[in-house]
């Protein structure tokens, strides 16, 4: 059973799942339109109301999966905590009212995920398809076919800032939803090109605004009844009408989405003229139903992580055997080193087999481009922070320590960052043998037994290892090495 908890911009809400077949059925729902976007001031910081409606929900949610078994969760934020300026200081207390850590997860991230959703819900594996998201704070674009995603990007174009910015106090003219569609339209012009009817067959939209305008349009018989683009011009028309959201009445969406909706509504009908989509389907999955498919498939040892990695390494033309050597190596010593969990294990390989991609910058400083890449490329699958952790590794691959002093603070940090500069002096040193007669130990300091016969056969690893010494002395940690 699985869990999937999404901090977006509109509302936050929860999935627990489990897997039945090919499916997966949902036994437990819960929404809470906290409208995070809006508590943003003028200065991009979150108000200490909004901060506060935040960690009341997240305390409700956090009883509710106390309720269940769970065999794994995963809580996601989007747009909102992307771009909040006190995010940083607010993340803590939030990851402690729900119990579990938060991933702020890109853009790019959340239309993967959102694309696994939808594809999980379409019976079409050849399908070429487009898929429109329109969030709170953010609106993803999504090429595929079947369950393989070929394209994804996101806009910083949300239904929360489109509502406050042309439809103040709620009320709707001709004139400010004629603007908000033009405003919609230049976000995607440039883009377009990319997403042209040609490169798709269909079009879905997964967000929960598309669905309210779904249900809207489908119980009210607005235009023909469907998602059309003139279905969607009449429901334009009703909301102008009104004049004001209050006196929207049509049923398909409660009153206080209504805002909302209007925002989307500019937002959708921007695309898919920018697009020339004509038609568009509601799909009832999204970013949840996909936080749940990754869970179950990292479970199963079908981790899209691991194909980011292989993919990255082979874009930089890495040289896969000294990159496998290293992991392994990594491995091998950071388990001798007897860490209190494996969590950081899996972490270590990754930066192993990505260690050296920064050669394809300049050979001159190689790690430091290599760390600024893993941290900053887009890594489908990663977040925010597991990127951060690997860009931390492979800095500290080598040179001095002062540049991740934060990082040693943490023993078994400390202790995957050891291995991993063992591992690479070893590569350097042209140690390409078994490891199994090396003896490590890290505490307070660290212990290293090595055979003699090493230090005869390869005459530049005692100047190595001296360094090293170096380098941990000046971190405040001794460093012995002894030979058998």
């Amino acid at each position: 059973m699985y869990a999937a908890v999404d901090l977006g911009s509109n509302s936050f809400r929860l999935h627990i799942g489990v897997q039945e077949g090919g499916a997966i059925r949902i036994v437990k729902t819960a929404r809470d339109p906290i409208r995070l976007a809006a508590g943003l001031d003028s200065r991009g910081y979150l108000t200490s109301e909004a901060i506060q409606n935040a960690l009341r929900c997240l305390t409700a949610f956090r009883a509710i999966l106390d309720e269940h078994r769970l065999d794994a969760v995963r809580v996601v934020a989007t747009n909102t905590l992307r771009v909040a300026k006190n995010a940083a200081s607010f993340l803590p207390a939030a990851e402690q009212a729900i119990g579990y850590p938060i991933e702020v997860i890109s853009g790019e991230e959340e239309g993967r995920l959102i694309y696994m959703g939808v594809a999980s819900a379409l019976a079409a594996p050849a399908e070429r398809r487009l898929v429109v998201d329109i969030g709170g704070g953010s609106t993803e674009l999504i090429l595929g076919r079947g369950p393989e995603i070929r394209h994804v990007e996101s806009f910083s174009i949300g239904t929360v800032k489109q509502s406050l910015s042309f439809f103040p106090g709620g009320r709707i003219d001709e004139t400010s939803f004629d603007n908000a569609v033009l405003s919609a339209r230049s976000q995607f012009e440039d883009a377009a090109p990319a997403y042209a009817p040609g490169e798709w067959t269909a079009a879905y939209g997964s967000s929960g605004t598309i669905r309210a305008i779904a249900e809207v349009i489908g119980r009210n018989g607005v235009g023909d009844g469907t998602m059309s683009a003139s279905s969607l011009d009449a429901l334009r028309r009703i909301l102008i009408e009104c004049g004001h959201v209050s006196n929207f009445k049509l049923p398909g969406v409660k009153s206080e989405r209504v805002i909302v909706m209007a925002g989307g509504l500019a937002i959708l009908i921007g695309v898919m003229q920018e697009l020339g989509i004509e038609r568009i389907g509601a799909v009832d999955a999204g970013l949840r139903m996909g936080v749940l498919w990754d869970l179950q498939l990292r479970a199963t040892k079908r981790d899209r992580r691991e194909i980011s990695v292989q993919d990255f390494i082979e874009r930089f033309h890495v040289d896969k055997g000294r990159a496998k050597r290293v992991a392994e190596m990594a491995r091998q010593l950071f388990n001798e080193l007897r860490p209190s969990s494996d969590t950081l294990c899996k972490y270590l390989v990754w930066s192993g087999l990505m260690h050296e991609v920064g050669l394809a910058v300049s050979h001159t400083g190689f790690h430091k481009h290599a760390a600024y890449m893993v941290e900053n490329a887009d890594l489908p699958g990663f977040t925010t922070r597991e990127q951060r952790l690997m860009s931390t590794m492979i800095l500290a691959q080598k040179g001095n320590l002062r540049k991740v002093s934060e990082a040693l603070a943490d023993l078994d940090l400390a202790k995957a960052i050891f291995a991993m500069r063992l591992a690479t002096m070893f590569l350097h040193s042209r140690i390409d043998g078994d490891i199994a007669d090396l003896r490590l130990k890290m505490k307070n300091r660290i212990e290293l037994e090595i055979r003699r016969d090493w230090m005869d056969q390869h005459p530049t690893l005692a100047y190595w290892l001296d360094k090293e010494r170096g380098f941990w002395d000046e971190a405040g940690v001794a460093l012995s090495v002894k030979t058998v």
